[in-house]
């Protein structure tokens, strides 16, 4: 795939996240522009694609559940709610800046 046919965003982890993804907090990551449908990749490709590529750690089920980012995770795009935005639907964007922050804490 040529680089002309990718493009980067950011993404980040807070919140207690960032132990799922080996300690890194920001990572800046290379996306095609299209899915293997021909279909602009999306926040929820991109989830899944965080999972399976980027997330070594085993407790995969603290970050998805049933294929959907897990409650109590807030999901900002470009510093905004991603339910303004369309969801795991919104079709990312070159430079975009994607934050998931663990809202859930023990006591």
């Amino acid at each position: 795939m040529a680089s002309e046919d990718k493009f980067n965003l950011v993404v980040e982890f807070s919140g207690g996240l960032e132990l799922l993804f080996s300690g890194r907090r920001k990572l800046t990551i290379s996306v095609p522009i299209k899915d293997n449908e021909g279909q602009a990749v999306t926040v929820g490709w991109l989830v899944h694609y965080l999972c399976n590529e980027v997330m070594e750690d085993s407790r995969k089920n603290m970050f998805v559940l049933d294929g959907h980012v897990c409650p109590g995770i807030l999901v900002l795009i470009n510093d905004a709610d991603w339910e303004l935005e369309g969801e795991a639907s919104y079709a990312l964007q070159p430079n975009d800046n994607v934050l998931f922050v663990s809202t859930l804490h023990g006591g």
